[in-house]
This record gives C-alpha cells, sequence and structure tokens, in this order.
C-alpha cells in the first residue's frame, strides 16, 4: 500500500498550473493508494464548481464554503479522470488564507471512501483566524483503517500551542473507537530533529514514525529553504540544511518497505515549498 502526504501550497504556488499539471503527472505514475494534502485552497470569491469538478467526492456536514471553480483538489481529480485513472476524494475548507483563499486539506483514495471524520483541533473554528486548524480522516471501503490529513500548528505559539491541539487529536481519535490502524499524515510543523517539542511529544504518546521504521529510507528532508512560518523560529542555516517536518505516523508497528521524499527536484519536480512523502506500507 503506497502512502502519499504533501503541503501543495497549491494555487498560491508561482506557475502554479504548471506545477500541478508535473503533480498529477507524477500521481498517475505512482497511483498511492492513499494521498493527503494541506493547503489545499481555492479563491474565496470565485465562481461556483461546476459538477464535472465534483465527480466521486464526499461530502462531510462540516463544510462551511462551496467547491469553486479552481479549487486544487477538484482540478487536481479533474485531470487524473482525464488520464483515465479515478480517485475518490473528500475536501474540508478550515479558515481564511491570505485574506483571499479558502484554505483547506483533501484526502485522495482509491478506494470508494466509505466515511469521513472532521477533529477541530483549535480552540474553536474562527474561520477569518488564520490560526484555525482541524483534522480530516477518511476510512476506505473493506478495511477498518483511518488515514488522516493533518496540519499542526507550532510548539510555542502563544495562542495555539501545538501541545493543545495534540491533546485535542489524541482525545477525538480515542472518543471514535477506531478499530483498525490509524494513521496520521501530513505538515506537523515539527522537525525531527528538534528535542522535547512536537516530534518528541508524539512519538512519546506511542505513535510510530514510519521512517524510522522503513527498510529503505533517504534522508527524508521535506523542507529546504526558508519558508512562510519558519522564518523566526530556525536559523537560516538550520533550514538550508533541511527539516523532517512532514510526517506519517500510525498507532502501531506496521512493515514498512520504503520512505522517500517525493516532488524534491530528484524523483519528481518540485511542485511546492515542501516536498511530499511517499512510503510503501505492508497491508
Amino acid at each position: 500500500m503506497k502512502l502519499m502526504t504533501i503541503n501543495t501550497h497549491s494555487i498560491v504556488e508561482e506557475n502554479y498550473i504548471g506545477k500541478m499539471e508535473s503533480f498529477v503527472k507524477a500521481v498517475a505514475q505512482l497511483q498511492p493508494d492513499i494521498i493527503a494534502m494541506q493547503e489545499v485552497n481555492q479563491t474565496a470569491d470565485a465562481p461556483q464548481a461546476t459538477a464535472v469538478l465534483q465527480l466521486n467526492r464526499t461530502y462531510n456536514n462540516q463544510e462551511p464554503r462551496q467547491l469553486k471553480a479552481d479549487n486544487h483538489a477538484a482540478k487536481v481529480a479533474e485531470a487524473l479522470r482525464k488520464a483515465d485513472i479515478e480517485y475518490n476524494w473528500t475536501w474540508l475548507p478550515m479558515k481564511l488564507g491570505y485574506s483571499m483563499y479558502d484554505e483547506g486539506m483533501a484526502v485522495f483514495c482509491r478506494k470508494p471512501i466509505a466515511e469521513t471524520n472532521v477533529v477541530l483541533l483549535s480552540s474553536d473554528g474562527d474561520y477569518s483566524n488564520w490560526r484555525t486548524r482541524y483534522a480530516l480522516g477518511i476510512r476506505p471501503a473493506g478495511t477498518d483503517d483511518w488515514f488522516y490529513t493533518i496540519h499542526m500548528g507550532w510548539w510555542n505559539d502563544e495562542e495555539e500551542p501545538f501541545g493543545n491541539q495534540w491533546e485535542k487529536l489524541q482525545t477525538a481519535v480515542k472518543e471514535k473507537n477506531h478499530q483498525g490502524k490509524i494513521f496520521l499524515m501530513g505538515d506537523f510543523n515539527s522537525p525531527a530533529q528538534v528535542k522535547h517539542e512536537g516530534y518528541d511529544l508524539i512519538k512519546e504518546s506511542g505513535w510510530q514514525d514510519t521512517y524510522l521504521l522503513a527498510e529503505k529510507k533517504d534522508a527524508g528532508n521535506t523542507v529546504r529553504g526558508v519558508i512562510d512560518g519558519w522564518r523566526d523560529k530556525l536559523s537560516q542555516e538550520d533550514m538550508l540544511e533541511g527539516m523532517r517536518i512532514d510526517h506519517i505516523w500510525c498507532s502501531e508497528m506496521v512493515k514498512v518497505h520504503s520512505s522517500r521524499t517525493c516532488f524534491d527536484g530528484n524523483n519528481e519536480p518540485v511542485v511546492s515549498d515542501h516536498f511530499g512523502l511517499l512510503i510503501d506500507v505492508e497491508d
């Protein structure tokens, strides 16, 4: 089973159309079973999406915004469909970004989506607050396993610290009483090399870092260079060396054949300010 996560940055990216086409071409070749995406945007005042863009989409009852014509998830799904590759998908708008985008998260799945779950991670769900955070999970048909796309806040944020959001996520997952394995996939804003903060907290909570479990792996760094949100948190030298900041965690020990970055300019073209992460895990 192939699992992929990527903070897409989507329509905020320069040369967005070209990068989206590169992303779709690579996904068509790799065909991951699950794709977790963060920063999946649409222009807030764009026209409403046509019915064609909404094909194979699962709706949930916590979506405060309509799907728009330039929605990144919808455009990716449409392009894949034109390549005769079908994904079922769901998208959750989370907050207003850069005062003009409905910023959200999405999960793509090769199987039908049997169930979804939305978890509010921040203290409230104020759509106008750029600190608002959610987790979006799916259960594919035919399995008890769950797959969540995650975009966490920062460890030392005075208003929305990482620790509070992590506690809410753990509590919600326990209350949901999932029967199968749980995969948390995404941008955790927690570099693995920074000790005694978010990464270590997740490990100490009993979650398994699939990167460490992988029989074959690369350096694993998913951010290289200075990006929004980290300009005043780590030195420029540290960021240029790279951060392993995007992770795939599992609720239990699993056999991971490989873990590698994707869309890093080596394996696939760079399409975002984050590289992606791709693992091959035994079902």
